[in-house]
């Protein structure tokens, strides 16, 4: 019997001397946080008006007339960058889709202002609708765009009304 006490008293020494070695530990804590930015809103606020249109005669609107031009508010985060994108219809449509008429955009029939400017007449600049443009929301939340174009009727041109949409897009960039 002395010899298993003497066996067993070895093998709790051993465990002692290789069991796990406690040492001194210590932690830092940060908080992880973030600051989700107001959604944007896009709203088409007057249509882009070419009114009568004569057969064979192009009839231009220009982008700072305001009886006339399309003109579309967005709204977001104050001071924030984003892209303006405008998806143009390269014809109008009669509501059975059987007259088509041209209708075309310049490179700077488009504006806007951040509410630093003029407004429409003499906005803070210029955009091509025919490109993605970067610009930032002004410090009041708001931006004012605004669209000209050129409908090109034909001279045999079917009388009626015509129309197609026109559509705006806009996205933070994150800068």
């Amino acid at each position: 019997m002395n010899r298993f006490f003497r066996t067993l008293a070895s093998v709790f020494v051993l465990l002692a001397m290789v069991g796990p070695q406690l040492s001194a530990q210590e932690q830092g804590t940060i908080q992880a946080t973030a600051t989700v930015i107001s959604a944007l809103s896009v709203v088409g606020s007057h249509n882009l008006l070419f009114g009568t249109v004569t057969p064979g005669i192009n009839k231009s609107v220009d982008k700072s007339t305001a009886a006339d031009a399309g003109e579309y508010t967005v709204t977001g985060t104050p001071i924030a960058e984003i892209t303006v994108d405008f998806s143009l219809p390269t014809n109008l449509y009669t509501a059975d889709s059987l007259g088509v008429m041209l209708i075309a955009f310049g490179f700077s029939d488009g504006s806007f202002d951040d509410g630093t400017g003029g407004g429409q007449s003499a906005p803070v600049g210029i955009l091509n609708p025919n490109a993605i443009s970067t610009t930032n929301i002004g410090i009041g939340g708001v931006l004012r765009v605004w669209l000209g174009g050129m409908a090109l009727p034909t001279i045999s041109q079917t009388s009626g009304d015509y129309s197609g949409d026109v559509v705006l897009t806009v996205v933070y960039t994150g800068n």
